[in-house]
């Protein structure tokens, strides 16, 4: 019999799917991170609420299909998923926990996270359009964007949650004008911490994916051309250079060229 969840509780299901440690632990917020909504208030004020597992509640089912079954719950601070298994599991291995990866386009409720994403990524790197501090970004306004993005269909935010945290974002940027609708730009950031782990190009493949479903062929970018780390990232993903736009950013009183890279999806 399959087993309908709810919308909200899809990522949470996923996330669970692609775990394989016999032991996680989860904040309220984390949970409420990788599904991009909040929690119900039932989930703060019982704990009974983590531990359904009968009709007519369904939302176990993000858990309990994975083979997770919960045996602790602190009321608005965590919860402890264990595998069904997890003492088998756990027997005579001292391997570290795994992370998990998940991606997905971003939700409304991701509004305030994706914000203090972006300050972030902003104030680590030198390889981004602002600098840090260099604008505001208030949760209205990124939810604003998120939702009309959402539904002009031919733009996207998608996320990328590692254990439970937003680490990473990729825009893509489509058009409104007929003649223009077949491309995409993309803007690209990721936390220092999560680099090197595969997850930029995870951004890009999900990128990929939602670009095709929407009937877009082409995806464009820039880089700065001293970021060579970023440029052998895009270049190993079928990206190829098009042309310079010279002196097209100043940083730090030093000018900097950029280099225009596109993919053809067809």
């Amino acid at each position: 019999m399959t087993i309908l969840l709810e919308k909200k509780y899809i990522p949470l299901s996923h996330y669970f799917q692609a775990a394989t440690n016999p032991s996680i632990r989860l904040t309220f917020s984390e949970i409420e991170q990788i599904m991009g909504q909040n929690l119900p208030n039932a989930a703060y004020l019982n704990k009974s609420w983590w531990k359904k597992s009968k009709p007519p509640a369904k939302h176990f089912h993000a858990w309990m299909d994975a083979g997770y079954r919960v045996t602790e719950v602190e009321p608005d601070r965590y919860v402890v998923f264990e595998k069904a298994d997890a003492k088998n599991t756990a027997a005579g291995t001292d391997e570290e926990d795994k992370d998990i990866l998940l991606i997905r386009t971003a939700e409304h409720g991701d509004a305030r996270s994706l914000a203090l994403l972006q300050k972030a990524v902003e104030a680590e790197s030198n390889f981004m359009l602002y600098g840090k501090d260099e604008r505001s970004l208030s949760t209205q306004r990124v939810r604003k964007q998120i939702i009309e993005w959402k539904q002009s269909g031919h733009s996207a935010i998608i996320i990328a949650i590692l254990n439970g945290q937003h680490v990473g974002y990729l825009m893509v940027i489509g058009n409104e004008a007929k003649r223009a609708q077949h491309r995409a730009a993309l803007v690209l950031g990721l936390m220092k911490e999560a680099q090197g782990k595969g997850i930029a190009k995870s951004l890009l493949e999900k990128a990929e994916d939602w670009a095709k479903q929407k009937g877009i062929t082409r995806l464009e970018l820039t880089v700065i051309e001293d970021n060579e780390r970023a440029r052998k990232l895009y270049e190993k993903a079928g990206f190829e250079a098009e042309g310079t736009r010279h002196r097209s950013l100043i940083i730090d009183g030093k000018e900097h060229d950029e280099i225009y890279l596109a993919k053809f999806l067809d």
